[in-house]
């Protein structure tokens, strides 16, 4: 499926799991203005991704890879709507709702996968983001989450690994710089456990980082999608595709 609404492409990255976000509790309310209307409806056939701008650089921004993490998909949604009123420099690929079947019953795994676990499993969502990633040749991506309080990491920070690609630190840092999130680095990408999809990009020369904010699993905190959105411009910004400015701290 490859359509085109106005200036933003929509095509669809995997057909097996498609959901009604629509009935989760926590993110209908914000489903009213077009974009969240237009993703609600293609969610309906699988994970979407919807492209704006053109040239260099490329960059893919992921939410939902879990899906009762619903700041980062409110904050993908709203970033859609920025990014479709704003001059950019680049392109942006935006997959804003990974895992609709996941996020319609606001549960963590998608038909008893973790899809943070399995980018190197084909067949799986995240294995699809992965190969669309390398396919389109994104100079960088950055997948966004919310973590539990309690829970791990637990706290606003930023995933990276030293090796195999030190650009993942240098995007973490200026993530970091103008939030309150932490850097949260490994030496290594894959050293923790493996088939996240940050390290999959990472390990095939993509540079990639994670971004947490906090909010309990299900809902949206107070403040937390706009967290994350600074999170998601601040990832723009540094690699040259937000020329605006983008304000500091939350």
């Amino acid at each position: 499926m490859f359509v085109s609404e106005d200036s933003v492409e929509v095509s669809l990255i995997h057909d097996g799991s498609g959901g009604d976000i629509t009935r989760n509790p926590s993110l209908k309310p914000y489903i009213h203005d077009r974009y969240p209307r237009v993703i609600a409806e293609y969610s309906l056939k699988g994970t979407v991704m919807l492209s704006l701008g053109s040239g260099r650089p490329s960059v893919m921004v992921v939410a939902g890879v879990h899906g009762n993490e619903i700041p980062p998909q409110l904050a993908a949604m709203r970033l859609l709507e920025h990014l479709a009123s704003s001059d950019i420099s680049g392109k942006v690929h935006v997959i804003p709702i990974a895992a609709p079947w996941a996020t319609m019953k606001n549960i963590r795994w998608c038909r008893g996968r973790d899809l943070n676990r399995s980018a190197g499993t084909p067949g799986s969502v995240t294995n699809a983001i992965f190969r669309r990633a390398l396919e389109l040749g994104v100079d960088a991506l950055a997948d966004f989450h919310s973590t539990a309080p309690g829970s791990r990491p637990g706290v606003e920070g930023v995933f990276c690994s030293e090796e195999p690609e030190p650009e993942s630190v240098e995007i973490a840092r200026h993530i970091t710089s103008r939030t309150s999130s932490r850097v949260l680095c490994y030496e290594r990408a894959s050293s923790s456990y493996m088939g996240a999809l940050e390290d999959e990009c990472n390990l095939a020369g993509i540079p990639s980082v994670t971004c947490e904010v906090v909010s309990e699993n299900g809902t949206v905190r107070e403040g937390s999608y706009e967290r994350s959105l600074l999170q998601m411009k601040l990832f723009l910004e540094y690699m040259g595709i937000l020329v605006e400015g983008v304000p500091g701290c939350l």
